[in-house]
């Protein structure tokens, strides 16, 4: 009896190729996509450890980011737990859990509580939760990264040592950047001035003050938290430049206090 094989057992090029070609496809899909969906596999508690620092120590959020470099050899995230966690307050209701604090709620926050005070039915509801994290929250958070991610590499890059490998800032990078800077402004023109909104809503120079104040407060923050995402990178000079910006905040704010009711006018756009 024949001590040979009678078939083939080694793969054929073609399926090689192809399997090949598969691995090629798949690793060209940053990771952080390819996990979207796979919520088991997110770190929730670390997001929200995120989260609650970025509101009262925002500096050792960024320097979380050292570990994570030399550990995944890259500067942005891999784990979309926060940018889910952050879309899912966009849109209803969240349970809260900061910190080692045992402080756990239940608020209807943003799209679901908004809709529902201005009547706006369920597809009004629909569209509002669509709105908020498609537009406000991707799509002009892709503007403002990409932004971010053209100036820092064309203008603020410089590397110490004249034979280290030139270091670039991931898009991906410029994007967190966004997303840690999102959550106050959140927190202050979602959740906060729904909370004010029947004195905002009243005619008179407090109302404006007060709602001018917030709008104010968070353009600064996001300003502030842009300016020290992109100063944690070693290899960017002159990143002070982000705070720059905020000079023609403090001018903008001055001069609206003198009868432009910001929260009134960017309502009655959102919710007519």
């Amino acid at each position: 009896m024949s001590l040979l094989p009678t078939t083939n057992t080694r793969s054929s090029p073609t399926s090689f190729d192809g399997s090949r070609r598969h691995r090629r496809s798949s690793r060209s899909i940053p990771l952080i996509i390819r996990r979207l969906f796979r919520f088991p596999q997110m770190d929730f508690e670390f997001a929200l450890w995120q989260m609650g620092y970025l509101m009262i120590a925002p500096r050792r959020v960024y320097r979380n980011i050292y570990y994570h470099k030399q550990t995944k050899n890259q500067w942005a995230r891999d784990d979309p737990a926060f940018l889910v966690l952050l879309a899912s307050l966009l849109c209803g209701k969240w349970h809260f859990s900061f910190l080692v604090v045992d402080l756990t709620e239940t608020a209807p926050v943003s799209a679901v509580a908004w809709g529902l005070v201005y009547g706006l039915g369920t597809m009004g509801i629909l569209r509002a939760m669509l709105f908020m994290v498609l537009v406000d929250f991707i799509l002009v958070g892709s503007l403002v990264a990409t932004f971010s991610w053209f100036v820092t590499n064309r203008f603020l890059t410089h590397n110490h040592m004249a034979h280290a490998v030139d270091q670039q800032v991931e898009w991906a990078y410029a994007f967190d950047v966004h997303c840690n800077s999102f959550f106050p402004l959140f927190l202050v023109l979602y959740v906060l001035q729904f909370c004010f909104m029947p004195l905002l809503q009243r005619s008179n120079w407090i109302s404006l003050f007060v709602g001018n104040t917030m709008y104010f407060v968070a353009t600064v923050w996001y300003i502030y938290g842009t300016f020290l995402g992109f100063n944690a990178l070693p290899f960017l000079v002159h990143t002070e430049l982000f705070l720059y910006p905020i000079v023609i905040c403090v001018i903008l704010y001055v001069a609206s206090l003198f009868g432009l009711n910001i929260s009134q006018h960017v309502l009655a756009i959102y919710f007519g």
